[in-house]
């Protein structure tokens, strides 16, 4: 008896080398998109916390700057409180007089009355006057030092502002700013 081998043709065999090509391609490929997709994933995150990092550097900026201006604003209003009673005081003479003593009202009203009728002047001929006032509702508050003098005859004034964001002296947030006036 005679056999027959068959033999395939070669495009039978062709294919199947495409096909084990495939096969082998896939199988070197696996696992790729797992590695694709932790390298973004590190990336947003790290990127992520870099703007979170950022973000939060600016709200402590941000806080800054409206305390020192908070700040800046009370001294400022002492300062004008204190020239005001200096130079246009309603009684005609300065509430800061080296001779006499005065009483000046600044910031005060129902909601804040500790800052009404605030003794100064007085001490003969250099006078020193100093007056705190607080502003509510954020609880700002100012120290205002006033110094009355006469050089040669000639009266100098020195205002001296200094303004806090927070009264309590324990807080760790208090920011100081300062006026200085002369004339």
């Amino acid at each position: 008896m005679v056999k027959h081998l068959s033999r395939a043709s070669p495009s039978s065999i062709g294919n199947s080398m495409k096909l084990f090509s495939k096969q082998k391609n896939i199988q070197d490929t696996r696992g790729i998109a797992i590695y694709i997709s932790v390298v973004v994933t590190a990336a947003l995150v790290l990127v992520s916390f870099s703007v979170i990092s950022l973000a939060i550097k600016q709200i402590g900026t941000s806080g800054a700057g409206r305390d020192s201006q908070g700040a800046f604003y009370v001294a400022d209003s002492g300062v004008e409180c204190a020239i005001y009673w200096d130079l246009k005081n309603p009684l005609g003479s300065s509430a800061f007089a080296t001779s006499t003593t005065g009483l000046i009202n600044c910031n005060s009203d129902v909601n804040n009355p500790g800052n009404a009728g605030i003794s100064v002047g007085g001490g003969g001929a250099n006078a020193t006057s100093t007056f705190s006032l607080t502003f509510l509702p954020e609880t700002y508050c100012v120290n205002v030092t006033v110094v009355k003098s006469y050089v040669a005859g000639i009266p100098k004034t020195k205002i001296e502002s200094r303004g806090y964001n927070s009264c309590s002296v324990t807080n760790e947030r208090r920011v100081e700013r300062a006026i200085l006036v002369n004339y």
